[in-house]
């Protein structure tokens, strides 16, 4: 059963807040991430698009597999926005259906296909080009809600300051996932 998109989740058409400047998917700060921007769809899904870049490489002139698999993870995860509630992966499963090669735009979509209790389910594809380009890989995944305290936890704390210092002042987001 799917919930419904969370009032404070992003209109359709407009990006999902980055999660921490930082974050090697989504954050616009970190020197050699994806700095994926993700896009709030219709319900509960999203897109994105990733350029895939030398830096990205596994064999010469391909992708490293880990990165597409890391993108598909980053927008998965991010789907979570949607709900309003934070979670993390607890299992992802990609499956690679060809090379993508280095310079090449590669488009993301993820959707939530059910929650039970804690637990999120969805699905993710990578196409090579556009929405309607070669599948390069599809995901599955699962993720499990958890409290904020989580990443107060398990995190290092400094790094967990410096996202909350990073909001200005006033400023909230749907959920604080580093306060």
């Amino acid at each position: 059963m799917l919930p419904p998109r969370s009032v404070r989740s992003p209109d359709v058409g407009i990006a999902v807040p980055s999660h921490y400047g930082q974050c090697f998917g989504c954050g616009s700060d970190h020197p050699t991430g994806l700095h994926l921007r993700v896009v709030a769809g219709e319900g509960l899904t999203l897109t994105a698009e990733l350029l895939v870049r030398e830096t990205h490489q596994g064999s010469p002139g391909l992708a490293h597999g880990g990165l597409v698999a890391a993108a598909l993870d980053e927008v998965l995860g991010s789907l979570n926005w949607l709900i309003g509630t934070p979670a993390v992966t607890a299992r992802l499963e990609t499956e690679y259906r060809r090379p993508v090669p280095v310079d090449s735009l590669v488009h993301l979509s993820a959707e939530v296909t059910g929650v039970v209790g804690r637990k999120v389910y969805c699905r993710g594809e990578a196409r090579l080009g556009s929405v309607d380009g070669p599948l390069a890989a599809e995901a599955c995944a699962l993720f499990v809600q958890v409290p904020l305290e989580h990443f107060r936890q398990h995190g290092r704390s400094q790094d967990v300051e410096a996202a909350r210092a990073n909001l200005a002042p006033g400023e909230s987001r749907a959920y604080e996932v580093n306060p």
